[in-house]
């Protein structure tokens, strides 16, 4: 089944994002992880596109094979189009749909110093999404910076670039990491205002310490509300109570945005079976109840 369509019949949708091992020797244990965080119930796993295009894409491909056919569950595979030609694009999006994989998260993907994008290639998302809805019969999806990418001149000029990507053919949209609701609200009610209306998922990390949250603040833009620094510097030189703290922050996060009707929670598992169990195990009835009330509201 599409993402799509499970937005439409299931939402509000709970996924897991992991990444894949960087060397092929290493695929049995990663399948073996897979099986201890799909336990926990998702309705989709994301597969990214692995550090640096690893292995230019196969070992993502094969463990979102993997995810469908040994796990049984939606596997959304991710895309860059940054330093890849058409041919090359072209290559990977037969291959995904050979696999039997029906949906793609279509994304720029970091540019780096070593590598240019050839000629016919793509600069940014909306142009891969534009080129993969016409070419392609998949279920798309795209990113979002709830305050904005950090190359955007504006978070106004980023909601037009967002916009564009939907224009193009995305059908919903998975958010960057945020630890500000109240940012992710502002967001939300902006984005609809200038027609933005497929699903959003919202992304979540747990914090588990505080130089991996610096770092990917840093990449993603995202600020660091009062509380949340307040646990960061608390806990920075308490490993088990950092856990502790990161896992009650990410869940009261999540609940919140629960109560609030959000399409989807895309919880960013780090390929730690620990942190699937934990957030589900505390946010669990709560999406119990939202999915039970979307089902009747859909029955009725």
């Amino acid at each position: 089944m599409s993402i799509k369509e499970k937005f439409l019949q299931e939402g509000p949708l709970y996924s897991f994002e992991v990444f894949p091992p960087k060397r092929e020797g290493d695929f049995d244990n990663m399948v073996a992880t897979l099986h201890d965080i799909a336990q926990w119930g998702p309705d989709f796993m994301s597969v990214t596109f692995g550090a640096a295009g690893a292995a230019r894409g196969r070992l993502t491909l094969k463990l979102a094979e993997y995810i469908r056919s040994g796990l049984g569950i939606e596997p959304l595979m991710h895309l860059t189009c940054v330093g890849y030609s058409r041919a090359e694009l072209a290559a990977m999006l037969r291959d995904i749909e050979a696999a039997g994989i029906e949906n793609t998260l279509l994304l720029r993907g970091d540019r780096r110093a070593d590598s240019e994008t050839p000629t016919d290639g793509f600069q940014h998302a909306d142009e891969l999404v534009a080129y993969v809805r016409a070419q392609h019969d998949f279920c798309i999806g795209a990113a979002t910076y709830p305050e904005g990418h950090t190359e955007a001149r504006s978070l106004t000029a980023d909601l037009i670039r967002l916009r564009d990507k939907v224009n193009a053919g995305a059908d919903f949209l998975v958010s960057q990491l945020f630890f500000d609701n109240d940012a992710f609200f502002r967001f939300l009610e902006t984005a609809r205002s200038i027609d933005i209306n497929v699903p959003i998922s919202a992304g979540i990390m747990p914090c588990l310490n505080k130089a991996q949250i610096v770092r990917m603040t840093a990449l993603s833009g995202a600020s660091l509300p009062p509380k949340f620094r307040r646990m960061l510097d608390r806990y920075e030189h308490a490993p088990e109570a950092m856990y502790d703290a990161g896992i009650a922050y990410a869940c009261e996060q999540i609940i919140d945005l629960l109560a609030s009707g959000v399409d989807g929670i895309h919880l960013y598992v780090m390929n730690r079976p620990d942190v699937a169990r934990a957030v589900t195990q505390g946010i669990g009835r709560t999406l119990k109840t939202c999915k039970e009330e979307h089902r009747g509201t859909n029955a009725g």
